[in-house]
């Protein structure tokens, strides 16, 4: 299957960039894009996301049939989020909708493919910088074609720590997040930083850029793609509370080294969002 899947994944790549056409665009436009909000005031969504969802999808189904999507949007609009055996892309038109919005330039294009439940590959198009990050199982990551590399950073002092705040404003939720990040500030490490898009910190991770990064409320279509450019650029992967990674938990650490990893763990307040696969409500 090795020449499918690289067939694969050069598309993913091609479509992507067409993707990232359509949100320069939409950024430039003068007539602004219509906002609307999914599960809180502060989880945007606008008609670009739509639209590269559906260029996204349409793209792929005409090349590859039978094969499966999860999608940010047709989840939102009720699909279920079920990751199966089967060839699945793992879609997320635009991560970073609210840098998107306020025209913050992080946003990112984010495709993962997934057979039997593992991810052979991910493809991460930043549009505004132009930089295409892509990982094959197996083979490395790369940024515009360049290898990346993790940082080899072992002491935490000296480590910048990137972090998200999710989009759950609950009193509890909200103490929780700044009780972990006064801890990990207390360190104390050089600096705690965000891009506003996990999956372009996750790939600041891999290009050694910073240390580690956390998150407690992600969807598995944010970090499908990243988590395995990640561990391609030699970074590990873990749930925020030590253990193995879950795609579909909604939390994720990555980071360098498993060094810089345990150490956080310790000073992290988990907390367990709905799970993205759990049972829709009836």
């Amino acid at each position: 299957m090795d020449d499918v899947w690289q067939n694969a994944m050069d598309h993913a790549v091609a479509v992507a960039r067409k993707a990232g056409q359509v949100v320069r665009e939409a950024l430039h436009n003068t007539q602004k894009d219509a906002v609307m909000v999914k599960s809180s005031s502060v989880d945007l969504v606008t008609q670009t996301d739509q639209k590269v969802e559906q260029l996204i999808i349409q793209s792929v189904k005409e090349k590859f049939p039978t094969h499966c999507f999860i999608g940010e949007e047709s989840v939102a609009a009720g699909e279920v989020c079920v990751l199966t055996d089967r060839p699945t892309w793992i879609i997320d038109p635009i991560d970073g909708t609210t840098n998107f919005v306020h025209t913050y330039p992080f946003v990112a294009v984010s495709i993962g493919f997934s057979v039997n439940k593992q991810v052979e590959f991910g493809v991460v198009y930043s549009c505004l910088q132009d930089q295409m990050y892509t990982a094959r199982r197996g083979r490395g990551a790369f940024c515009n074609g360049e290898p990346l590399q993790v940082s080899h950073q072992r002491d935490i002092h000296q480590a910048i720590i990137a972090v998200e705040f999710g989009s759950n404003r609950e009193a509890q939720t909200v103490d929780k997040i700044f009780s972990s990040l006064k801890k990990i500030v207390s360190i104390p490490v050089h600096g705690v930083r965000g891009a506003g898009s996990a999956a372009i910190n996750m790939c600041l991770v891999a290009s050694g850029c910073v240390e580690a990064y956390y998150e407690i409320g992600i969807h598995v279509w944010d970090v499908a793609a990243s988590s395995l450019i990640v561990s391609e650029a030699g970074g590990i992967l873990m749930d925020v509370e030590g253990g193995p990674f879950d795609l579909m938990s909604r939390r994720v650490l990555a980071a360098n080294n498993q060094s810089i990893a345990e150490r956080l763990v310790k000073e992290i307040d988990s907390f367990c969002p709905l799970r993205d696969d759990a049972p829709l409500a009836q």
